[in-house]
């Protein structure tokens, strides 16, 4: 066995792949890209035992080696090039046992690669609930390969994985039906698979065969070899078209009988009702299955403001006393300042929403592994196919909801070039966890929290109704362009719909722990960052301004002493800093808007990133205000913050309806520009995007303010 051996997990959608995967490698993994591709790739450890480890690779679910999307080409493009840094040791095919013979048809593919394979029998429960009983150890006889019993979900069998993967490493015997192929090419066409082993220094018929039928889409071969097979194609008069579909029938053949010897049906299966037809039947009603996925929503954003104002609070406080106790022990300067007002205040803005967060992100979590997720996507086929979406669009609008870069990046399993780019160019617009904070905090300024139907308030049904808008702006968006793009493929919708299941607590906790660490770490940075900048922005001017800020107000307002005088000071100071001077040119834009040179600055800064807004509100209103007023939160400084036109509150709901209506539409992540980029390989599309995008914000934010206020 070699020191660190690499462990391939692969199987069909749903089969349980990634929850083995999370049961493998635990709090030891890694998120990167695929070399030489942009496809995100999920690697951990797993020790097989004291002196030993191996990397886990959880490859891009598929149904077969033939692929019709960009991440499932991955996986022939790695277990069809041994030289590939992710090429595996072994292979553990993850298989549903309430539906073998569909899954066989993949292990059938990889074991004729000459692969050493594992299969891991997943799913048991479920095909007890079915009735079903499936032989593992005569399915091992007839296949030739270890067949393990596993429940990935709860961590069941995993030793007697380990040890099935333990002794393939140890002795990789690579054996198939009779030790003979599953399906073999050379049958057919004996010449043109020994003249491509022969040329391509091959060993392995079936290998042979994708080389022949696949070469255009292996990145590791070069012009000069694709051309070379296209001239092996034309000399044997190789006919691509219905040969796959041949294989598949073949191979069905094959499996039958395996399946017919190994598995056994009750007689009754047929006749006793299952629980998951009967709920089916209302989730993926036409009327009632949007029906209850509305409600499901309202309460989750209803969850949101009401279970996590209480730590929110905490926290805001908790800073809050902070920085007045460090205002207190430290000496008065620069330093200080830049420590409380600029730091610890843009800290304060990053923490305050991680309670949010988790719990956004926990109940997503909670519908993802019951499986109601899969019925959402199912039931919004129909919709969005009159808008040029695809039924697959919905698994990256609704990752969307996390956030636009994963989400675009997911848009890959679609196999259609111009639903796939529609995708691409609308799922900005989905309400990501950057706008969040946003949300909320605007949302707590101005509605009230007043009962709708007993457990729901109006600040969950504005929060629902920002989500919803996201989402029908995303429809409308996708049918306006629609045009603008030729369509030359057909496009498909397939969805292996899961059973639903007890949610797996440990899951359901990475799953929060992920994203609240990528929002802290990601964001967080970027947040803390640019709150120091903008401390160092607003807190110095030219000239000397600043210097001479008290004896400038005094003279002006004589009357003026003690807080009173220093709250004059510190605005004063603000208004005639670097910052403040920034805000004052980009003003008479926004004015239309309702929006002062405060808000034009964090404006500015969010273009880098949309959840820089409230940290830098927090940091403008730390600085522009005493360090012992009363009003010491992020939310009641915004909501003491005064019109000086007006002589009234700042933040009226016209303005923040306004500002919510803005962040609904504007394209500010420089992060989802370049990941866009790169999915579409130029500039044209991001640009497009963040015109359309921009021209949405600012229209719509115009309307909003003026017939509001």
């Amino acid at each position: 066995m070699k020191k660190t051996p690499t462990i391939a997990l692969i199987g069909n959608p749903n089969s349980g792949k990634s929850s083995l995967f999370n049961q493998l490698t635990g709090l030891r993994q890694k998120v990167g890209n695929f070399p030489s591709v942009t496809i995100e790739k999920k690697s951990g450890t797993w020790l097989l035992d004291s002196k030993t480890e191996s990397i886990v690779i959880d490859l891009p679910g598929l149904y077969s080696l033939y692929p019709k999307s960009l991440d499932e080409r991955v996986v022939i493009d790695i277990l069809a090039n041994p030289a590939h840094e992710n090429y595996p040791d072994v292979v553990v095919m993850v298989a549903d046992a309430s539906n073998l013979k569909r899954n066989l048809l993949l292990f059938t593919q990889v074991a004729d690669l000459g692969l050493p394979v594992v299969l891991a029998l997943n799913m048991l429960d479920v095909a007890r609930d079915k009735h079903l009983q499936v032989n593992a150890v005569k399915l091992a006889m007839k296949l030739g390969v270890p067949v393990v019993r596993i429940n990935a979900r709860v961590g069941e069998g995993l030793d007697n994985l380990k040890q099935a993967v333990v002794q393939t490493l140890e002795r990789p015997v690579i054996t198939t039906l009779n030790q003979k192929y599953f399906f073999n090419p050379a049958d057919q066409f004996p010449e043109l698979i020994n003249d491509v082993k022969r040329t391509n220094q091959l060993s392995n018929n079936y290998l042979a065969l994708h080389y022949v039928q696949q070469h255009d889409i292996f990145s590791f071969l070069n012009t000069e070899k694709r051309v070379a097979f296209d001239q092996l194609i034309e000399k044997y008069d190789f006919k691509e078209s219905g040969f796959q579909a041949a294989e598949t029938m073949h191979r069905y053949a094959v499996i039958d009988g395996l399946v017919k010897d190994s598995v056994k049906a009750a007689d009754d299966f047929l006749v006793k009702p299952l629980w998951t037809k009967r709920l089916d039947a209302i989730l993926l009603h036409p009327f009632w299955g949007y029906a209850v996925f509305l409600m499901v929503l309202l309460t989750i954003f209803q969850a949101v403001f009401t279970l996590a104002t209480y730590p929110m609070d905490l926290i805001d406080a908790g800073v809050s006393a902070l920085n007045d106790w460090l205002k207190q022990q430290l000496p008065s300067g620069a330093l200080t300042d830049l420590l409380t007002d600029g730091l610890i205040a843009g800290i304060g803005g990053v923490v305050i929403f991680i309670p949010q967060i988790a719990f956004l992100f926990f109940l997503v979590a909670l519908l993802e592994e019951s499986g109601y997720m899969a019925r959402v996507m199912v039931i919004m086929d129909k919709l969005m196919r009159k808008f040029g979406l695809n039924g697959k669009s919905v698994v990256p609008l609704i990752s969307g909801v996390a956030c636009a870069v994963p989400a675009i990046m997911s848009a890959r399993s679609i196999g259609n070039r111009k639903e796939r780019l529609l995708t691409i160019l609308v799922t900005p617009l989905m309400s990501c966890s950057a706008r969040l904070p946003i949300f909320t905090i605007l949302i707590a300024l101005v509605v009230p929290a007043t009962p709708v139907l007993g457990f729901f308030t109006l600040q969950g049904l504005t929060l629902m109704g920002l989500y919803l808008l996201g989402l029908v702006s995303a429809l409308l968006s996708a049918w306006v362009i629609k045009g603008m793009v030729k369509n030359t493929e057909r496009g498909y919708f397939v969805m292996e719909m899961p059973t639903y299941k007890t949610p797996r607590w440990y899951h359901v906790g990475l799953s929060v722990w992920d994203s609240v660490k990528s929002f802290v770490t990601e964001a967080g940075k970027i947040i803390v960052a640019i709150s120091i900048i903008l401390w160092v922005l607003a807190s110095y001017g030219p000239g000397d301004t600043i210097a001479r800020a008290e004896e400038t107000v005094q003279k002006s307002n004589p009357a003026l002493e003690g807080t009173t005088l220093d709250n004059a000071v510190a605005a004063y100071k603000l208004e005639h800093s670097y910052a403040g001077h920034f805000g004052k040119f980009i003003e008479p834009a926004i004015a239309p808007l309702g929006y002062d040179w405060k808000i034009g600055i964090a404006l500015l800064a969010s273009f880098a990133a949309r959840e820089v807004f409230v940290g830098t509100m927090s940091t403008i209103y730390s600085i522009g205000s005493a360090a012992d007023d009363d009003n010491g939160t992020i939310k009641a400084r915004m909501r003491a913050e005064i019109n000086p036109k007006t002589g009234e509150p700042m933040y009226t709901p016209a303005l923040a309806f306004s500002l919510l209506i803005f962040y609904v539409f504007a394209m500010m992540c420089m992060s989802t520009i370049a990941v866009v980029y790169r999915e579409t390989h130029g500039w044209k599309w991001p640009l497009i995007q963040l015109a359309y995008m921009t021209a949405l914000a600012y229209g719509l934010a115009f309307v909003t303010y003026q017939l509001l206020k």
